[in-house]
């Protein structure tokens, strides 16, 4: 009871004016990586279509499709939404400074780890909306991948 005042006066008067602007700066590179995410797994299903397009090939898209279960832990390919996280670095260093806030490097361990995890969830997804229409007639498969694709997206 006689800490709660001086708590609450403190959180109001010196934080909680700050705290939409910390948010704003924070979410820019978290938005950015996230988009980066989206970035590449449209990428990558582009290019299981196009390869598919110019192949027709059943068992290279599987394949294909298979090699994109693995999207998530390629560490090559995912660095790129990794880095844009790494803006948080800067950013969570001044407010080391002003607010006392610690763990720096455990705020981004845990913002690419919910990268990481998107990214299973949307190929996982899409081989799920894509594996019953996997046997379909050739012709169409291309656009069955673009409309899973889209889906996933959205």
């Amino acid at each position: 009871a006689s800490v709660s005042e001086p708590a609450q006066k403190c959180c109001t008067e010196n934080i909680q004016p700050f705290l939409t602007s910390i948010l704003e700066e924070l979410m820019g590179p978290v938005s950015s990586g996230f988009t980066e995410v989206r970035t590449l797994f449209d990428k990558e299903v582009n290019e299981i279509i196009q390869d598919f397009q110019k192949t027709n090939d059943m068992t290279r898209l599987k394949e294909n499709v298979d090699q994109l279960m693995t999207l998530p832990f390629n560490s090559v390919k995912m660095e790129p939404c990794y880095l844009k996280v790494n803006l948080l670095q800067e950013l969570l260093q001044d407010l080391k400074n002003r607010f006392k806030v610690y763990h720096i490097d455990f705020v981004i361990q845990r913002t690419q780890n919910f990268m990481q995890e998107l990214m299973e969830n949307a190929v996982y997804t899409f081989e799920q909306l894509f594996s019953p229409n996997c046997q379909a007639d050739s012709a169409k498969v291309a656009t069955t991948i673009e409309k899973v694709k889209l889906r996933v997206l959205k």
